[in-house]
């Protein structure tokens, strides 16, 4: 939990049963072009241009070859029809596929723009419509292509094209308007691919956030039931063993009593096991099960790794306001989540000390792990919480040397933000690096 490598190595533990699929990043640059969603783009590209000629030939009654450019219009329409036809409108193109399509769209415009101005038309612009649609849909290369096309066909207009109606621009400006137009596709790509694929990341880690959040309801829900059934089955046992001694004592053959003294033992079996299944005084009952004191929170948490190193020790400490009543707290498998792969974290990269504590007062709840290592790294400590903050290829200065995707702590904060909690990161003085979190308490207080 002290430098890039831990923030972004330490804490990535895939659930178990969790598939390889839900931890590929790679699933962000697939892509996912619909027949559909082409098919609409066009038409609605189609339906600029028509009006754009109904425009200029009866609004402002420019000359132009109206009928070479009804053509073209008219062409375009036409391979949408047959595109929308001879293909299942859900069905995603692969890339090839869809480079080819907008291509043909990048042409279709060029071969209309070139006939009423080229690059001295303001609808120009309309080139930006596929590689828009390329850069939201598709991988980075195939978008490289659509957008080289794109560039190359607003430069060859700015040199072929029909003059504009009633304007004869020089050579000089159709070139610069070629080059703004080619600049324009490069920044509107740049900026929709950068959102995309932010989007696409968040989205996945989100999902992989859910199935942490899932195993760990889970694996409480099933804590849950062994306390209950410990609980409940503790009196039937204790009948059973009752009735079975009588047995064995009023026994008149030696084969009823082996039988009663067999129902003893196996008695007393089940009940052993169940005092195992209710092993911490917590889990008496179900309902003492869904409740912890703060002590209680801190000791399940740094219980995985109080032995984890020789090297590090981690203690757990509460304290609190004086004359304010120390507050038990619903039991959230989130919060206990979250701070155990702090802890785990924290054992990696800690020198020899790590120190988890809880600190209450009137009106709030405060948990926080920290360490002696060498903290955070300057350069990503602004950016901790989001996912995929990984700035280092390995965990240098890490007992495991485990390589991360950089989701651990996004997870953790993600899920303690869920209960309300306001999560903080920074270093300590001299040296350390600290996770804390602050809840009202009456967010986690079990009244």
């Amino acid at each position: 939990m002290t430098n890039v490598s831990a923030q972004t190595a330490g804490l990535d533990t895939a659930p178990p049963g969790a598939t390889q699929d839900v931890w590929d990043t790679a699933a962000i640059r697939r892509g996912h072009l619909r027949v559909r969603t082409l098919v609409n783009v066009r038409w609605m590209v189609i339906g600029g241009e028509v009006a754009l000629l109904i425009a200029m030939a009866f609004g402002l009654r420019y000359v132009a070859p109206y009928e070479l450019c009804a053509a073209v219009v008219a062409a375009g329409a036409a391979v949408n029809l047959i595109t929308a036809r001879i293909s299942p409108q859900q069905r995603v193109m692969g890339d090839r596929e869809a480079v080819v399509q907008l291509c043909i769209d990048l042409v279709q415009m060029s071969l209309l723009l070139a006939l009423i101005g080229g690059t001295a038309n303001p609808f120009i612009l309309v080139l930006l419509a596929p590689v828009t649609l390329a850069a939201a849909t598709l991988p980075l290369r195939p978008l490289v292509v659509v957008g080289a096309v794109a560039s190359a066909l607003s430069m060859a207009l700015a040199v072929v094209s029909l003059p504009y109606p009633d304007i004869l621009l020089p050579v000089e400006f159709r070139l610069t308007a070629g080059v703004a137009n080619v600049a324009g596709i490069a920044l509107v790509a740049s900026f929709i691919r950068q959102s995309v694929v932010e989007a696409a990341r968040m989205a996945l880690a989100l999902d992989v956030t859910q199935t942490v959040l899932a195993r760990e309801q889970r694996l409480s829900a099933l804590g849950g039931l062994a306390a209950a059934a410990a609980h409940e089955l503790g009196t039937p046992l204790a009948t059973i063993s009752i009735v079975a001694k009588e047995m064995a004592r009023e026994a008149q053959t030696p084969n009823v009593k082996e039988d009663a003294e067999l129902l003893i033992a196996q008695a007393e079996r089940c009940r052993e096991i169940l005092r195992r299944l209710s092993a911490t005084p917590e889990k008496a009952t179900d309902e003492v099960h869904e409740r912890l004191s703060l002590r209680q929170l801190v000791q399940e948490v740094i219980e995985p790794h109080a032995n984890a190193s020789k090297e590090v020790r981690v203690e757990a400490i509460v304290t609190g306001a004086k004359d304010v009543k120390t507050p038990d707290i619903h039991r959230r498998p989130e919060i206990v989540h979250a701070f155990t792969t702090f802890v785990e974290n924290a054992v990696d990269f800690a020198r020899s000390e790590i120190l988890v504590s809880a600190r209450f007062d009137a009106d709030t709840i405060t948990v926080e792990v920290r360490d002696d290592g060498p903290g955070f790294a300057p350069e990503v400590l602004a950016k901790l919480g989001e996912p995929y903050v990984t700035t280092r290829p390995g965990a240098e200065g890490s007992r495991t040397g485990h390589i991360g995707m950089g989701l651990g702590f996004f997870i953790a904060k993600t899920l303690l933000e869920r209960t309300g909690a306001v999560v903080t990161f920074h270093n300590a003085k001299p040296r350390g690096a600290v996770v804390s979190a602050r809840w009202k308490r009456s967010e986690l207080e079990v009244v």
